[in-house]
Parts: structure tokens; sequence; C-alpha cells
């Protein structure tokens, strides 16, 4: 099993063995629980399905409660996949934590970064401001668009202002500091997107 969903506390800094201050995020990973097999003739793919978070049954919707329910489980808010060696080492209904983490080094980390709204090109993509003085009007504009007679367009992928953030971001090869396998704590060193308390997937990178 190559991954685990997680959720972040924050961050805060540990002191190695050299004496090192390394910053570090949080992340509380799991427990999890195995919902579903994935299996080649049905889905033709093989993984497992894994819930994680505990919610109230009437906050799922009726399919998903109903999932747990035909698995005996309880209703968990968050659902993920991934891929297994063998099926028969994960059943339904099997609970692991930080714990099955602890040979790993390097991870990869999936979340939804925070939302900013629509904003400028100066905050969205650090633009530089324009003259503040003479009269001036143009100050947190964009600036010409450079979209002459030809093509008479604007070309797509454009930098202006838009949707900011609250989109999948991925952040590769962070280093594993320390796992807690008592508390299902992983110490990541760096940040991670998302905000405190946003689900977070972890897998071995």
């Amino acid at each position: 099993m190559n991954g685990i969903l997680a959720k972040k506390l924050g961050m805060t800094q540990v002191f190695t063995e050299q004496g090192e201050c390394v910053p570090v995020t949080v992340l509380e990973a799991g427990p999890c629980v195995v919902v579903c097999h994935k299996t080649e003739e049905k889905d033709g793919y093989t993984a497992i399905q894994v819930g994680f978070g505990l919610v109230k049954e009437g906050r799922a919707n009726k399919p998903i409660a109903g999932q747990f329910k035909k698995a005996g489980l309880d209703v968990r808010g968050y659902l993920a996949e991934f891929d297994v060696a063998s099926l028969e080492e994960w059943p339904v209904g099997k609970e692991f934590g930080a714990a099955d983490f602890a040979d790993a080094k390097i991870v990869d980390v999936s979340g939804i970064s925070k939302g900013h709204g629509f904003s400028g090109t100066v905050k969205r993509y650090n633009f530089q401001t324009g003259p503040r003085g003479h009269g001036t009007h143009n100050i947190r504009e964009p600036g010409s668009l450079s979209a002459h007679t030809f093509p008479g367009r604007v070309f797509s992928g454009k930098r202006m202002a838009g949707q900011y953030g609250n989109k999948k971001v991925t952040v590769k090869h962070l280093q594993v500091v320390k796992v807690d396998g008592d508390r299902n704590l992983i110490f990541v060193r760096g940040a991670v997107p998302g905000p405190k308390n946003g689900v977070i997937v972890v897998r071995k990178g």
C-alpha cells in the first residue's frame, strides 16, 4: 500500500540529533479503514478504497452511506484509492495508520490549496504595481495585453485576474522527519498545501 489519508494539523519545528532546527508540518495520518476492493474483473484495475474521518450517517448521501452499511463499517467523510500488491493482505474493515509509514523517507503530498477568490494580477502573479505619483490611475491594473492587430485576440493562458487557489496541488519529494505511530502523526519537512484541518493525501515517493 503506497498511500494514506491524513489531516493537516499545522506547522511547528523539531530539532534533529545534530541540533538542526527543522520546520515541519504535522499530519494526523489515520486511522483509515479499507472500505472495498477494486478488482480487475469488475473495475478493470486493482486497488483498495480507503475511508477516513468519522461522520454522522445523515451527512453522507445514500449511495455512500449504503456502501459503508454493506461493509458493516461506520461512515467516513473522505474516500481515496491506493494501489496494493495483494488484495488478500488488505481485507475490508482493516484499519491502519501512521505506523505503516514508518519506513517511508520521501513522500508526495496532495491537497486543495487555500482559496483566495477572484484576485487581481498583483496578488495572483506578483505583478509589479504602476507608478503612484503625477495623478496616475494605473496602480494595480495589469497593463497592456499585447494583443495587436494580429492575432487580434488574447492568447489562451495569458496571466490575468481570476480565481486564485482552491485547486489540487501536489508537492513532491518531501522528507519524512519523524513518525509517531502511537498518535498516528507524520512529521513532514516543509509546508504542504491546504488550510489547517484540511484533508491531505500522502503517497510514498
